[in-house]
C-alpha cells in the first residue's frame, strides 16, 4: 500500500509541476539595436505556407498587438513599418521514455508476487527486489519562432523561441498567448508612458 501511495504522490507532483508552465521560452537580441527608436511594426505573413488553427492565428495576432501596444509600438503597413515580425512554426513527433524503479521494501500484498515472464513461464523475485516500470509516451512538440527584423536594414534584432506540447486548438491558443507574453517581456524596450 505504501508503494502505491508513493506512486500516486509522485504522479500528482509531476502533474502539478508540469501545470506551472506549459511553454518553454528562450530569447536573444542584438545588444546594439536601439529598441526605443522603433515606433511601428508589421506582422508578416507566415513563411512557407505554415498554418496555425484559426484560434491560434487569432491568439498570436491579438497578443502581439497587445504586447507591442504596451511598449508604445503600433501596427502599420509593411511599407511604413520600422519592424517586421516574422513567425515560423514547426511540429515534431517525439517519444518520451521514462524508467522508474520501485524497490518495494519487501511488500508482497495480494496479487503481487514479483513474477517476471520468460521463455519457460515465470520466475519470482527475491523479497525486496526492485520492480522496474517503463512509461512510453508519444506526443507532438510544437515550436513557435518569432523573429523581429529591422525593416530598413533587414537585420534580425530579436528572436523568441517557444516550445510546448501540441494539444487542442484552445490549449494551443493559450500556449501561444503565454509564449508571446514571455517573449515580449524580454524585449529590451521601455513600456509606453501612461
Amino acid at each position: 500500500m505504501k508503494s502505491t501511495v508513493a506512486k500516486i504522490s509522485l504522479v500528482a507532483s509531476v502533474c502539478a509541476l508540469a501545470a506551472c508552465s506549459s511553454v518553454t521560452v528562450t530569447t536573444d537580441y542584438d545588444h546594439a539595436a536601439l529598441f526605443n527608436h522603433y515606433k511601428t511594426y508589421a506582422l508578416e505573413p507566415a513563411a512557407h505556407g505554415q498554418v496555425l488553427s484559426p484560434a491560434s492565428e487569432q491568439a498570436l495576432g491579438d497578443t502581439v498587438r497587445a504586447e507591442f501596444a504596451l511598449r508604445g509600438i503600433t501596427e502599420t503597413s509593411a511599407s511604413k513599418a520600422d519592424l517586421a515580425v516574422v513567425r515560423h512554426v514547426f511540429r515534431e513527433h517525439k517519444t518520451s521514455v521514462q524508467q522508474y524503479t520501485d524497490w518495494g521494501y519487501g511488500y508482497h500484498g495480494a496479487g503481487y508476487h514479483g513474477a517476471w515472464p520468460y521463455r519457460y513461464g515465470y520466475y519470482d523475485m527475491w523479497a525486496g527486489a526492485p520492480r522496474t516500470y517503463v512509461d512510453v509516451k508519444e506526443f507532438t512538440e510544437g515550436t513557435l519562432v518569432l523573429d523581429v527584423v529591422d525593416a530598413k536594414t533587414k537585420k534580425l534584432v530579436f528572436r523568441g523561441t517557444a516550445v510546448a506540447v501540441v494539444g487542442s486548438p484552445e490549449a494551443n491558443a493559450d500556449k501561444i498567448r503565454e509564449a508571446v507574453k514571455k517573449m515580449a517581456d524580454a524585449v529590451p524596450a521601455r513600456p509606453a508612458a501612461h
